[in-house]
């Protein structure tokens, strides 16, 4: 049986699940009605890779998991057996940062469904979706962190949080509006393929994006979401209880 301890969000009563390497954080929107078939949508962010591990932004950079990233992902499936969490698909940026996450969760989780593994065998059940991708960093990528105030100085370019520094608008990065308009289709493609069927879906992602996910779920100003909560590595984010309309 999970413990957990409930926190207030503008959005939601937000369900906080901590380990020593991974955290499991329920969110249920207040505005969100029940359905008979219930789409359950989870995400969960990638454990820590090379560049986490040394404090460079990574982007589209494509870096492996470092072996806390590895154990942070068991973690994860650990934590998903032992709530006895089943998923009828998991989806994965192509990022093999996200992607060896996902094999991990999916191989070690035992949390496939039998409509999981009959539509795609074990061994294929993590499907690559590419919209999934983290936000692109432009010019910042492969950039230190200790150096985004300095480079991001201007008037408007930044947004500062207890955890986080964001950078808004450098060039040729992703802004965070074009993540909402990407991470809209994507909640509508997995509504268009999996809502009405009684079904849970796993979505392994990346920090920036899969906080707009969040955002663009549950209608709320991005602004507002990167100042709510920190969507850590290996932590697991469940957008709603039952599908809204």
């Amino acid at each position: 049986m999970l413990a957990f301890t409930f926190v207030s969000t503008a959005a939601a009563t937000t369900v906080v699940y901590s380990v020593a390497a991974a955290s499991l954080i329920m969110s249920s929107s207040s505005s969100s009605t029940s359905s008979s078939s219930p789409l359950n949508i989870y995400l969960a962010r990638h454990g820590q890779d090379e560049d986490n591990a040394v404090g460079i932004l990574n982007g589209h950079r494509n870096q492996p998991l470092t072996s806390i990233g590895m154990r942070q992902a068991s973690t994860v499936a650990e934590k998903i057996r032992s709530a006895g969490l089943t998923f009828d698909a998991i989806y994965s940026s192509p990022l093999q940062r996200a992607h060896q996450t996902a094999l991990i969760i999916a191989s070690e989780g035992q949390c496939l469904s039998s409509k999981c593994t009959s539509t795609h065998g074990s061994e294929s059940a993590v499907q690559v979706m590419d919209q999934l991708i983290e936000r692109d960093f432009g010019k910042m990528t492969g950039t230190p962190t200790k150096e985004i105030r300095s480079r991001c100085s201007g008037p408007g370019e930044l947004l500062l949080t207890d955890t986080i520094s964001y950078f808004l608008k450098p060039e040729g990065a992703e802004t965070f509006p074009d993540l909402i308009e990407r991470a809209s289709g994507v909640i509508e493609d997995i509504r268009q393929q999996h809502e009405g069927k009684d079904e849970s879906v796993l979505l392994v992602t990346h920090g920036d994006f899969g906080k707009m996910l969040y955002s663009a779920y549950y209608q709320l100003k991005w602004e507002d979401v990167l100042k709510q909560f920190h969507f850590g590595n290996s932590e697991v984010l469940i957008l709603s209880k039952h599908s809204t309309s």
